[in-house]
C-alpha cells in the first residue's frame, strides 16, 4: 500500500510538473526528465504540408534535448532527413547534417538546405519541387545513444489520370508503366493519390498499376462491368501482382507546369507529323498527355477541339460540359489512337517556359 501510495504521489507531482514545462508561445519550452522519460523528443508541428510542382516547402522537424543529459553544446548533434518508399520496405536519403558537414543526395542535390529557424530547427527547406518529391519524410535527430523521429508528408496539388497505350487496354507491365507515365509528363500514382481522386469523382473501370506494385480501379458508380451493381462503391484492390509478367493499365499523376498549354489555330487539319511540326513550327512542341489533364484540372481548360498529342491520342479538355461536348460531364475526352497518316485533326501544343 505504501508503495502504491507513494507511485500515485510521483505520478501527481510528474503530472504538475510536465503541465507547467509547456508555454502558449509558438517556440515553448519542453523540459525532458532525464530519470524516467526520453532525453531526446523529435517533434513534427504539421504531419502533413502541401505545395505543388515548382514550388517551395518546408518539411517541419524541431527537437528537444534534456541539456543535463548531454551538456549545453549541441555539435554532436547529427540530422538527417530520408524518404520513406511508397511499400515501406526502405529509405532514400536526402539530407545529413552534422556541425559544419553537410551531404545531400541525388536529385536533391542543390534544392535542399535546413531552415535553421532555431536552435533546435531541424526542418528541411526543399525548393523546385518535382512530381517526384512527394511522399513521406523522415525526420531523424540522433546525439550520442539517443535518437528520435518524426514523419511528413509532402502533398502536392495535382490530378490523376489513367492511360493505356496505342497498344490497348492491359499492355502495361509494372516498369513499362511507371515509364509510361513519365513520358507523359507525369508519375505512377500513389494509392493516396487515386483515393483522393475517388473521392473527387474519378470512375474507371479497367485497373492498373500503382507506385506500391499493387493494381487497383475507383469505381463512384457500382456496375455489373465493374465488380458488381450491388456493391458499395470504392476503390478496388486487385492486390500485388508479378511486375515483370503481369500487365494492366496505369493510373499516373501530375501537377501544375511551367509553361503554356493550347489549341493551335491552324487553317487546315492535320496529320500527326504534320501536327508535331505545326507546333515546332510554332516555337513550341506537341502536348503530352499530362499536360491536358493539368490544363484541364488546374487552369479549368476547355475546348471543344479534338487535336493530335505526343503519344498518337487524340483527345480534348472539357471543363464546361454542354450539348455535343461532353454533355453529361467534365472530362478530357477520349477519341482514340487513329491512324497517324491518314486521319486528319487539330493539335494541342506545349510552349514551356525557361
Amino acid at each position: 500500500m505504501k508503495s502504491l501510495l507513494l507511485l500515485v504521489l510521483v505520478s501527481v507531482c510528474w503530472a504538475d510538473h510536465h503541465s507547467d514545462s509547456y508555454t502558449p508561445d509558438q517556440d515553448r519550452v519542453i523540459h525532458i526528465q532525464a530519470e524516467n522519460g526520453p532525453r531526446l523528443l523529435v517533434e513534427a508541428e504539421q504531419a502533413k504540408v502541401f505545395s505543388h510542382r515548382g514550388g517551395n516547402v518546408t518539411l517541419p522537424c524541431k527537437f528537444y534535448r534534456d541539456p543535463t543529459a548531454f551538456g549545453s553544446g549541441i555539435h554532436k548533434i547529427r540530422i538527417k532527413w530520408t524518404k520513406l518508399t511508397s511499400d515501406y520496405l526502405r529509405e532514400v536519403d536526402v539530407f545529413v547534417s552534422m556541425g559544419y558537414h553537410k551531404k545531400t543526395y541525388g536529385g536533391y542535390q542543390g534544392r535542399v538546405f535546413l531552415k535553421g529557424g532555431s536552435e533546435n530547427d531541424a526542418s528541411l527547406v526543399i525548393t523546385d519541387l518535382t512530381l517526384e518529391d512527394y511522399g513521406r519524410y523522415k525526420c531523424e535527430v540522433i546525439e550520442g545513444l539517443e535518437d528520435d523521429t518524426a514523419v511528413v508528408a509532402l502533398e502536392l496539388q495535382g490530378v490523376v489520370f489513367p492511360y493505356f497505350p496505342r497498344l490497348g487496354r492491359y499492355n502495361l507491365n509494372f516498369h513499362e508503366a511507371r515509364q509510361a507515365c513519365l513520358d507523359q509528363d507525369a508519375v505512377i500514382a500513389s494509392f493516396d493519390q487515386l483515393y483522393d481522386a475517388w473521392r473527387g469523382g474519378l470512375d474507371w473501370c479497367n485497373a492498373g498499376w500503382l507506385s506500391d506494385g499493387s493494381v487497383q480501379y475507383p469505381i463512384t458508380k457500382p456496375r455489373e462491368p465493374c465488380g458488381g451493381q450491388n456493391t458499395v462503391p470504392g476503390v478496388r484492390n486487385y492486390g500485388f501482382w508479378d511486375k515483370d509478367k503481369s500487365r494492366y493499365d496505369v493510373f499516373c499523376f501530375t501537377s501544375n507546369f511551367n509553361g503554356r498549354f493550347y489549341y493551335l489555330i491552324h487553317p487546315t487539319k492535320l496529320t500527326y507529323d504534320e501536327a508535331v511540326q505545326a507546333c515546332l513550327n510554332d516555337g513550341a512542341q506537341i502536348a503530352k498527355v499530362g499536360q491536358i489533364f493539368a490544363a484541364w484540372k488546374l487552369l479549368g481548360y476547355d475546348r471543344c477541339d479534338a487535336g493530335w498529342l505526343a503519344d498518337g491520342s487524340v483527345r480534348y479538355p472539357i471543363s464546361r460540359p454542354r450539348r455535343r461536348c461532353s454533355p453529361t460531364e467534365a472530362a478530357v475526352r477520349f477519341v482514340g489512337f487513329p491512324d497517324k497518316k491518314h486521319k486528319l485533326y487539330g493539335v494541342y501544343c506545349f510552349r514551356a517556359y525557361n
